[in-house]
């Protein structure tokens, strides 16, 4: 691959990052605002309030930055780019069409996922540790214990995958997919998607911030450009979220006209499985810590064990 390719491939997928999130952002701006009725999200920029999005930078970019006078300073500085950037890299290995279309493709894409994306995690830890604030520490230990319940099965439903495709690339498993798959992996991409909505700390299990108890969590002490980064970290997850559910448990790009239009299916499906995490945050009310556990390591860890013995065997079979 040529220098060229290579800033050119790097440029695209920079582009993606800075795009899709603020994309997700308005599409739940305006999603909530009408499942909700609140007419608010409905006004900024005149037409259905298009410019709801750009009215929140703003407002983010005129907040001063505070900084606690008790806070490790470093620790509270870095903190937010420890949460945004393992999403950017994530999306250089999350291939968008046939053949090489991705930033770059690896042969283990689905261990260095789930490794840099648990990373992106460190960066709410380091934001409740270093803020000074019992609150903030209280939101990022429930951090620590909700990314050790729902890490685990979210790796063993990873697992099926690569053991039904017979590879660990990304786009080896998108390749090997075929529609039958939507049953027999379901309980998987099941696991999978509520783990990913517990690793991002999305309504319903949204304990680590909860307003009502800890003001705002590990973010309490953030203001302007810095808060804003922790949102558009969640907004970058999301897209990868559902990027990864498409890639995994519904075909990535195969469609109708994939070899043209590959890269047209793979951005229809993560929008559609962006869709329905912002319907879930609408639609149900937050878990308790210990309904939160109790639903990973009794609920969760079960059937992606039971699905990854089912998927053992269909193999061996």
């Amino acid at each position: 691959m040529s220098w060229p390719e290579i800033i050119l491939r790097l440029a695209l997928v920079l582009g993606a990052f800075l795009l899709l999130p603020l994309i997700v952002g308005q599409l739940e701006h305006k999603a909530m605002a009408h499942m909700q009725s609140r007419l608010g999200p409905m006004y900024a920029g005149g037409f259905h309030g298009w410019a709801q999005l750009i009215a929140d930078g703003v407002k983010f970019a005129q907040k001063e930055a505070v900084t606690p006078k008790a806070a490790d300073r470093l620790v509270f500085a870095l903190a937010p780019g420890v949460a945004l950037v393992p999403y950017l890299v994530v999306l250089i290995v999350i291939p968008i069409g046939p053949g090489d279309a991705v930033g770059q493709a690896l042969d283990v894409g689905i261990f260095f996922v789930l490794a840099v994306t648990g990373v992106g995690v460190l960066g709410t830890l380091m934001a409740g540790w270093a803020s000074a604030n019992k609150f903030s520490l209280l939101g990022g230990l429930r951090t620590a214990a909700q990314l050790m319940a729902y890490e685990l099965p979210m790796v063993l439903a990873a697992a099926s995958v690569a053991m039904a495709a017979g590879t660990l690339s990304l786009t080896g498993i998108v390749e090997e997919w075929r529609p039958w798959w939507l049953i027999w992996q379901l309980a998987a991409g099941f696991v999978f998607f509520i783990g990913g909505l517990a690793e991002l700390q999305r309504p319903p299990f949204d304990m680590p911030v909860a307003d009502s108890e800890i003001i705002f969590g590990p973010y309490t002490e953030y203001t302007g450009l810095r808060f804003a980064l922790f949102l558009l970290a969640e907004y970058a997850g999301i897209v990868v979220l559902s990027a990864l559910t498409v890639v995994l448990f519904l075909g990535g790009w195969k469609g109708p006209f994939d070899d043209q239009l590959g890269w047209l299916w793979t951005l229809t499906k993560t929008m559609a499985v962006s869709f329905v995490v912002i319907w879930l945050r609408v639609s149900y009310p937050r878990l308790r810590e210990d309904q939160l556990q109790k639903f990973s390591w009794a609920g969760l860890i079960p059937v992606a064990l039971l699905q990854l013995a089912l998927t053992g065997v269909v193999k061996v079979l």
